[in-house]
């Protein structure tokens, strides 16, 4: 992933030419490697493959904030498509296969449908933010609002995986030479900007967004908690089992790529070999099957439209009528009239204080 590669003949047909003094992989090496890539192949194909026919099946779902989440579902599998089977073939034959240009559209690409992702990932967290905590004052169901976020989500990932096909820093082989990125190994001023830029703006920031704004919801279920602890209970042990797997995951999947590029660029040379640089190379790659499942499947209204259309049936009926889908509840809707009214003179005044500005969502259970 981020080791020295500069010694990679793109035209050689041997497979150990490509890194065999910086100890690159052996056979067995890449038949693993390759068998990991099979496995995130076919079923990020799969899964993402499924949430966008569902998505397009079942017109309930198309709510601003899913609008996100299809969005999530189209550059995870359009990874699965342009990229991955690229560095499969490459993997099962010990060396890349599409020569120099080739390896640039797969480092262009794969950067670009990643940090779609990962900008998309802190948009829907926003989102949720700003639906939970601030929908007096914002629109939540505001489409245009929601093109524009993933419209904006596909410039700022174009403004950042351009400049290396214009001159800032460059694309080339990483780790054992079947796969292609960002050259990590280049110390000129360039290429170290551009990477330090890439882990701020790309990585870190999206993270630090995720953080504060899942921190805000919890933040806001605890002091519901304060007022009925019953009621709130399970939702909040619910949103905190939510977050935590999602800002798990994303470091999981993320955080040892962002880490091995900056040891890489700034930590002594062959520092980083090629047998360690594949594992946070793949684990990147594993979170375009990962992100469905957390993201997609495991939100209550999408559950409801998978088994419809497991079963070949229409649209759940609890999605029908009288429940909208945008439908919304204030903090003081948990709470029964006759249960309020037994509320202490402080307990009504935290609930009066808190109606205004803190709103909960029906379907707010991703």
């Amino acid at each position: 992933m981020v080791v020295d590669t500069r010694g990679c003949n793109f035209s050689t047909t041997d497979s150990s030419a490509c890194g065999s003094s910086l100890g690159g992989l052996s056979r067995t090496g890449h038949t693993v490697v390759a068998v990991c890539l099979g496995f995130i192949l076919v079923t990020g194909i799969l899964n993402n493959g499924l949430a966008l026919l569902i998505f397009a099946k079942f017109r309930c779902l198309w709510t601003p904030i899913n609008v996100i989440l299809l969005n999530i579902s189209l550059s995870d599998v359009l990874v699965c498509v342009f990229g991955t089977p690229l560095s499969f073939a490459a993997s099962v034959h010990g060396r890349w296969l599409i020569g120099e240009s080739g390896c640039k559209w797969y480092g262009f690409a794969n950067s670009l449908f990643g940090i779609v992702s990962l900008v998309s990932l802190s948009v829907l967290s926003y989102e949720r933010y700003t639906a939970v905590l601030l929908s007096s004052r914002v629109d939540i169901s505001d489409f245009r609002k929601c093109w524009l976020c993933v419209g904006g989500s596909w410039l700022y990932s174009l403004l950042w995986t351009l400049p290396p096909l214009l001159g800032w820093s460059s694309y080339g082989p990483e780790g054992p030479g079947t796969t292609c990125s960002v050259q990590w190994h280049l110390r000129s001023p360039s290429s170290v900007s551009y990477v330090l830029c890439l882990f701020i703006f790309c990585l870190l920031l999206p993270l630090l967004v995720m953080i504060y704004s899942y921190g805000r919801i919890l933040v806001a279920i605890r002091r519901v908690g304060k007022i009925n602890v019953l009621a709130a209970h399970r939702r909040e042990q619910h949103i905190m089992a939510m977050v935590l797997s999602m800002v798990s995951c994303y470091m999981l999947c993320w955080m040892p790529y962002g880490i091995m590029a900056l040891v890489a660029t700034f930590g002594r040379s062959g520092l980083v070999t090629p047998v360690v640089s594949v594992v946070p190379s793949v684990l990147a790659k594993f979170s375009t099957v990962i992100n469905p499942i957390i993201y997609v499947f495991f939100n209550n209204q999408f559950y409801r439209c998978f088994v419809a259309f497991m079963k070949c049936s229409g649209e759940p009926q609890s999605l029908h009528g009288k429940e909208n889908p945008t439908a919304r509840t204030t903090l003081s809707g948990f709470f029964p009239v006759h249960r309020q009214a037994s509320l202490s003179s402080s307990q009504r005044q935290i609930l009066s204080r808190h109606n205004d500005r803190h709103t909960l969502v029906v379907h707010y259970t991703p």
